[in-house]
């Protein structure tokens, strides 16, 4: 074959993509995302998301978008869908992964919407998997291990996995922070996870509400002390969970209920 320029193209399922623009997307796997709700133009813990996504940029490429920039890529892609939907905002560099040229660059800011979500009804029975995620700390994409162990899960006849570190520590689910109710406290696991942003949303509106919470490390040993527990993200304030493994809790619909109170109180702002 003789030396010459290839022409790189995109091909999906068979068909070739026509705009060139895509190319990059290929291997654009070193990003990052924020997935929020819209509800009549409106969404929750804006201040959340963007902060999320500012310092994100900042550790992956060295520099961030404005948020009044990102503000107005939101409001633009509002404005072309709809009031009510499912909205993500993922950022991710035009030259893609494998490469230098990645560090100390703007990002690109991708904006998708499609239709709302309110997430499943529940409640779930969850099975425990140790796992621990590389960069907890960010929302970023191409993370196989949570769909693997979400499969892996629903074989064993569960719905969704809750993830064991390796100290032994209970961190999150595969797409969920989780929490637990002695009857008197709302109970936040501590150990390496992604902070959601409804996590962050319930936590300070608990606060103004006077529920008594606390943030600890906590063991499968002491599941059994616990009457409810919840999975979270950005489709709900709170999911029931009735059991995790072989333990079951009868009060997770209290815990919900005041975790949905709770949300509830927290101010919807336009974009």
């Amino acid at each position: 074959m003789k030396n010459q320029d290839v022409v790189q193209q995109v091909f999906i399922n068979g068909r070739r993509q026509p705009n060139s623009e895509t190319n990059p997307l290929v291997f654009a796997g070193f990003a990052h995302f924020s997935a929020m709700q819209v509800r009549n133009g409106k969404v929750k813990g804006v201040d959340l998301h963007l902060e999320r996504l500012r310092l994100a940029s900042l550790t992956l490429f060295g520099k961030s978008v404005s948020d009044a920039q990102l503000l107005s890529y939101i409001r633009e892609a509002i404005a072309n869908s709809s009031d009510d939907c499912s909205l993500s905002v993922t950022l991710y560099s035009a030259h893609g992964e494998f490469t230098t040229r990645s560090m100390n660059t703007h990002p690109n800011v991708l904006v998708n919407t499609s239709a709302p979500s309110n997430g499943p009804q529940g409640p779930l029975r969850l099975t425990t998997i140790p796992h621990e995620r590389h960069l907890p700390e960010i929302k970023h994409v191409g993370e196989i291990g949570k769909t693997y162990y979400l499969h892996q899960a629903k074989s064993l006849g569960f719905d969704d996995a809750l993830f064991i570190d390796k100290q032994g520590r209970i961190s999150e689910g595969t797409i969920w922070n989780v929490a637990f109710w002695d009857g008197n406290h709302v109970i936040w696991p501590s150990a390496a996870m992604l902070k959601g942003t409804m996590m962050s949303m319930l936590q300070r509106q608990l606060t103004k509400l006077n529920v008594p919470q606390r943030t600890t490390q906590l063991t499968l040993d002491e599941l059994s002390s616990f009457t409810g527990a919840v999975v979270m993200n950005s489709w709900t304030p709170a999911v029931s969970v009735k059991g995790i493994d072989s333990e079951s809790f009868e009060q997770s619909d209290t815990l919900k209920n005041l975790l949905h109170r709770a949300y509830e109180t927290e101010m919807a702002k336009a974009v």
